[in-house]
């Protein structure tokens, strides 16, 4: 493997293949068994490693200001060199004109940093990352572990090495962060080597891609998405020449067991068994990308009203986390909750959960039961038990006979299934957790945060599942890809309030960045205000566009209504013309009675359907209104 600078390379392949050592060994943090790493010399490199070991005595800012000592030593020379040249008199003095030379050098190298605009770059790599001007100063002890890893990562942004290694920077970031993150190193001009399991960032990223499997690398000059496509073209090439190649070997097995035991053409033959001995036979190397499809359960449906929020409200002290909410959920209804970090996802789920306290009423329809992913989900596991064990526990039934292929699914297969929980990666404690779902019956499923620490292969799976699901669904996601075409509503959760968007998280996307810039022009034409301050570090779908919104999808709503209560009205004449049939049917004519029938029975259920709809359609429709 070569890294050229300007090479940016997503790393990828199954959690445990060794990814993060190869980056550990890049580093130098650890040796290789055989072979060597070389590095150019006086390299720099910076290095983002999920073991975060960072000092907590310290701001924010200044963390990021003493991290440069080359910047810090040239500074403190230059107030040094600067010192002596005021207070010193031997103008003429070889010495003196020394001084004024190191002046002009120090300035040089400084320029050379950009270290004159050192302290504008650490504000704009924090507001980025998502940190509030007022959080600049605050200490770094005073911030949770994921957000000490974004103080990391604008650490080594802000420094510029000359290679970047990171190891899943997204798992600690919002959806708007991640997005600044991306266009950041769309644009750096180093060398980057990136560890994600976000296909849509990898594809944004990166222009290469090398993939960890059957303990060798898969190098391509492209990003992820294209990589699959040449990879699977190569693989059907290789294996089309295998069977070439087969063919032709058992001819000339077939060739050699004829004439060897012919005395006449024994040379022949063993000309032939040389020939053989020569050949380099083709060897497939295959990558598992997907295992069977999976299912939730679902066979209790719930009424048409899954949840209902009336004057929610939540704080800490004097901290406001949301206030006054007021949400209701509708059966089969598959939800986003989005909105930066710390805005209050978790909390609200939480509430919702009846893991914390609230004011207002959070009411469950009829028949709802709950399924539940949380973020400690993975760490509530019994670290004792085995995989097995851990599964075993709670299938009940006809499930039990499917232990050992779903594990196998979620990519526990042979001897895994025997290690103990303690000993799993956190991406396969994860995988653990989810699997435990597909043993429960549930129809309103939460999700806040499943797909850290999962590879591509198992969010793939996981999406699948959810795509299938016929129940409800509330998730909170900051994978992009992941959430593409799997929600049909967005809420969003901004400054203590929510909104709800009826589009998919493309075209919400789309949206905050339309913001972003219009905010930014305000402000370059110098007419923004405190509030387009505001927007353009926390853009927001205004309030305009949301009653927009909301007006389009009622009118479209009452549309839908409208067309659902005319196939009513036309199933309703439907299912008593073929009753009267039925009525008058001659039932000693088998075949005709049966058909009769038949006919009967698809139309009251077609019938149940339309009902089924119309009162989802008048659910939104009422809830809009509301």
């Amino acid at each position: 493997m070569f890294l050229d600078r300007g090479d940016k390379i997503g790393l990828t392949g199954k959690n445990g293949v060794g990814k993060s050592t190869l980056l550990k060994l890049i580093h130098g943090d650890i040796t290789p068994t055989e072979g060597a790493v070389i590095r150019e010399k006086n390299l720099k490199i910076g290095f983002l490693t999920q073991d975060l070991d960072i000092e907590k005595n310290f701001s924010a800012r200044e963390y990021i200001e003493r991290s440069n000592v080359e910047v810090k030593e040239l500074k403190n020379r230059l107030d040094f060199v600067n010192h002596q040249l005021v207070t010193r008199t031997d103008y003429e003095s070889d010495e003196y004109a020394a001084l004024v030379d190191d002046v002009t050098h120090l300035n040089d190298r400084l320029t050379l940093l950009d270290a004159h605009h050192f302290a504008e770059r650490i504000e704009h790599v924090l507001k980025g990352l998502g940190f509030k001007p007022a959080e600049f100063d605050n200490m770094i002890g005073s911030f949770s572990g994921g957000w000490q890893m974004r103080i990391e990562l604008a650490k080594l942004l802000v420094n510029n090495p000359d290679v970047l290694l990171i190891d899943e920077p997204t798992n600690h970031l919002d959806i708007v962060s991640i997005q600044w993150l991306e266009q950041y190193l769309k644009s750096y001009k180093g060398g980057l080597v990136l560890i994600s399991h976000d296909k849509r960032f990898l594809d944004n990223v990166t222009n290469r891609t090398i993939e960890i499997a059957n303990q060798r690398l898969y190098d391509y000059k492209c990003n992820y998405s294209k990589y699959l496509v040449l990879h699977a073209e190569e693989l059907e090439r290789t294996m089309q020449a295998k069977k070439n190649q087969d063919r032709e070997i058992k001819r000339t097995e077939d060739l050699i067991n004829k004439y060897r035991a012919k005395a006449n053409k024994a040379s022949f033959a063993q000309s032939l068994i040389k020939k053989l001995d020569k050949v380099e036979r083709i060897e497939i190397d295959t990558i598992e990308r997907k295992a069977f499809n999976l299912k939730f359960s679902h066979s209790n449906p719930s009424g048409r009203m899954v949840l209902d929020l009336k004057g929610v409200s939540k704080n800490y002290g004097s901290k406001i986390i949301f206030d006054n909410m007021d949400l209701v959920l509708g059966r089969g209804e598959k939800v986003a909750l989005l909105g930066p970090n710390g805005v209050g996802k978790s909390t609200l789920i939480k509430a919702i959960t009846k893991e914390t306290g609230h004011d207002g009423v959070i009411e469950f329809g009829h028949n709802v039961s709950i399924g539940y992913f949380a973020q400690d989900s993975a760490e509530k596991l019994n670290g004792e038990k085995t995989v097995f064990e851990t599964i075993d526990d709670i299938a009940e039934g006809e499930k039990r006979k499917d232990i050992r292929n779903i594990l196998g699914a979620f990519l526990f297969g042979g001897e895994e299934i025997d290690k103990k929980v303690k000993v799993l990666s956190g991406g396969e404690r994860t995988r653990l957790a989810i699997c435990k779902l597909l043993f429960q019956d549930f129809n309103f499923l939460i999700m806040d945060e499943p797909t850290n620490h999962l590879d591509l292969n198992s969010k793939e799976i996981l999406k699948d599942a959810l795509r299938s699901y016929e129940g409800t669904i509330l998730l909170v996601s900051h994978d992009r890809d992941f959430l593409d075409g799997l929600s049909n509503k967005i809420w969003e959760i901004q400054a203590g309030k929510i909104r709800t968007h009826y589009f998919g998280v493309n075209e919400f996307l789309e949206r905050i960045a339309a913001d972003f810039a219009e905010a930014k022009t305000r402000l370059s034409d110098g007419q923004a205000s405190s509030k387009a301050e505001k927007t353009v570090t926390e853009p927001v779908v205004s309030n305009n566009v949301q009653k927009k919104e909301d007006k389009a999808q009622q009118k479209k709503l009452e549309n839908q209504l409208k067309k659902v209560e005319r196939e009513i009205e036309e199933m309703e004449i439907s299912v008593k013309e073929k009753l009267k049939a039925l009525e008058s049917a001659d039932f000693n004519n088998i075949e005709k009675f049966a058909q009769i029938t038949a006919d009967y029975e698809a139309a009251k259920t077609r019938l149940d359907q339309l009902m089924t709809s119309w009162e989802g359609v008048q659910l939104e429709l009422d809830m809009i209104k509301a």
